[in-house]
């Protein structure tokens, strides 16, 4: 958004809320494609806030998120605006580029055998 349509919004009461950018989406949607087949997802949720972006996976619908992308743009000066936390609200990985911090996906997983 622009600052003139962020004044507006602002003088109008509507707060500015935080989107993930195309290029964004899309690379979180990759990863997303990529578990769904694996089998490890088969839901989301994108939700847009004031301070935050969010983009959550779920193994099932009814359950909380396994995993949560967030964009904070308020912290890309310090420790970066992308994170991926866990379904206990652990940050896996946190940095200034989203490709970099998808990356934690592409490790092995451990899984518990029965």
């Amino acid at each position: 958004m622009t600052d003139q349509t962020t004044a507006i919004q602002q003088a109008q009461g509507v707060s500015a809320r935080v989107w993930f950018i195309r290029p964004e989406l899309d690379l979180i949607l990759r990863v997303y494609g990529r578990l769904v087949a694996e089998g490890e997802c088969r839901d989301y949720a994108i939700g847009a806030f004031g301070d935050h972006a969010v983009f959550c996976m779920h193994k099932r619908a009814s359950e909380a998120p396994s995993w949560t992308v967030e964009k904070r743009p308020e912290l890309a000066r310090k420790q970066g605006a992308f994170a991926v936390l866990n379904s206990t609200g652990q940050v896996l990985k946190r940095g200034h580029e989203l490709a970099q911090v998808l990356r934690v996906f592409d490790r092995k997983r451990f899984n518990v055998i029965e």
